[in-house]
């Protein structure tokens, strides 16, 4: 008897019709028990493996939608351009504005990553360092690290104002001024100003502000991870011919 013909294209199908699919559904799909003939198929057409359920789930990179920091999700399933977990938690350690401790990227990444941050510390890929009684992971190259330091001292000494007290105990007057000021910005000011103050509130702090605001929670999400990300280009905080021409500015007596 001669072997059975596999047909790849029988798998992008379903991929693109289906978004996911787990190595044992691939393997109902190419007619094989073989894993190692699922892997090299799927190989052939550039697959990517979920960083999320343990790496459960495969999808085409052609299917992937990435956002700006190149995560993509389905049905509760994460996926990122760079791999798996590990190196996922890498990069975003290494190109932070300020570093990340656990819960910070845990709520950027939606999965579980102290045993991963530990590997990679230990594993001398990444640094750490304990400020204010938290562990804070940091980029493994020594200037870049030292700015990231730097970045979240300053940070940490302003953390006691604004809204870093729970919005439920804020004055009437406060809130009023607060959201006075933010109605003053334009969009994308909002949507960083909003990813800040989540992230002074910490867990639960995406929801808050989008209930304070009225913006919608995943606008607050990606403003966060803008700031955090160190993904803010400085040239676009205002448009092109926005603000007073130089030659129009006095010096201050």
């Amino acid at each position: 008897m001669g072997k059975k013909k596999i047909n790849i294209d029988n798998v992008r199908t379903v991929l693109k019709t289906n978004k996911i699919k787990t190595l044992s559904e691939l393997k109902g799909v190419l007619n094989t028990s073989s894993t190692m003939t699922v892997f090299r198929k799927l190989k052939e057409i550039g697959y990517l493996s979920s960083y999320s359920h343990r790496g459960k789930y495969y999808t085409l990179f052609e299917i992937a939608d990435f956002d700006e920091f190149g995560l993509w999700s389905y049905q509760t399933v994460w996926f990122s351009k760079y791999g798996n977990l590990v190196e996922t938690s890498r990069e975003f350690i290494e190109n932070s504005s300020a570093g990340f401790t656990v819960r910070e990227l845990e709520s950027i990444l939606h999965v579980e990553v102290k045993h991963t941050l530990l590997k990679l510390f230990q594993e001398k890929r990444i640094h750490r360092e304990r400020l204010s009684d938290v562990y804070v992971y940091f980029s493994s190259d020594k200037d870049r690290q030292r700015s990231q330091i730097l970045l979240r001292q300053d940070m940490e000494s302003g953390f006691d104002i604004g809204l870093t007290y729970e919005i439920e105990v804020l004055s009437h007057e406060l809130k009023a001024a607060i959201i006075l000021f933010f109605s003053l910005l334009d969009e994308r000011q909002r949507r960083l100003y909003a990813g800040l103050e989540s992230f002074k509130l910490g867990h639960g702090g995406d929801k808050k502000i989008a209930q304070l605001f009225g913006l919608d929670v995943h606008t607050v999400a990606k403003g966060r991870r803008e700031v955090f990300g160190g993904d803010i280009d400085t040239k676009r905080i205002r448009k092109k011919g926005a603000g007073r021409k130089p030659v129009e500015k006095k010096l201050r007596k």
